[in-house]
């Protein structure tokens, strides 16, 4: 079977209609999708939650397919399965995205 390529739009208006979940994470995260050779900058620093395309420093880095982003946040794909079976790679602080899955979980 193989995998859905989402788009980044998709993905982006996906995480925007999260945003009011996300607004407690307090940290800056970078989601680099894998097959889209392409970057997702997730900022909850400061009360507010911007989601926009591109680069830019981050508290932890989320590695993973488009596909797998897009089941993440619509909560078809466990944060921990994902990590455990090599399909989420994370950089930087592990807390950090733990408290993201918290976030997404909560619903």
């Amino acid at each position: 079977m193989e995998e859905q390529v989402a788009e980044l739009d998709t993905i982006l208006a996906r995480i925007r209609a999260r945003a009011a979940a996300l607004r407690g994470l307090g940290y800056r995260v970078r989601f680099e999708l894998t097959d889209l050779d392409e970057s997702i900058l997730l900022d909850a620093t400061g009360g507010q939650v911007t989601v926009e395309p591109g680069e830019g420093e981050a508290a932890t880095v989320l590695r993973l397919s488009s596909a797998d982003m897009e089941k993440l946040i619509q909560g078809r794909l466990s944060p921990m399965l994902a990590f455990s079976t090599g399909r989420l790679r994370v950089e930087g602080s592990k807390g950090v995205a733990l408290k993201l899955a918290s976030l997404l979980d909560e619903d």
